[in-house]
């Protein structure tokens, strides 16, 4: 869950994952990507947002282990 503790980089890729889990929750539930219906006709864009999701999962291993999160 997101905390006042956490710095802003944590912050928004909490969100990030949030999205990108949603994503795959309508996917698997109802074959509906919602990225790509929103994004369709710049499939490079599409690309950016499951690369900026999967960075932000990285990020998350190290919530409340960095400098910014602890104060």
């Amino acid at each position: 869950m997101m905390s006042d503790k956490m710095c802003g980089v944590h912050k928004l890729g909490w969100v990030l994952v949030f999205i990108g889990g949603v994503n795959w929750g309508l996917i698997g539930l109802f074959n509906l990507n919602l990225v790509e219906a929103i994004f369709s006709g710049v499939p490079v864009v599409v690309r950016i947002v499951y690369i900026l999701v999967g960075l932000s999962a990285l990020a998350m291993l190290g919530c409340g282990k960095c400098k910014a999160c602890k104060k």
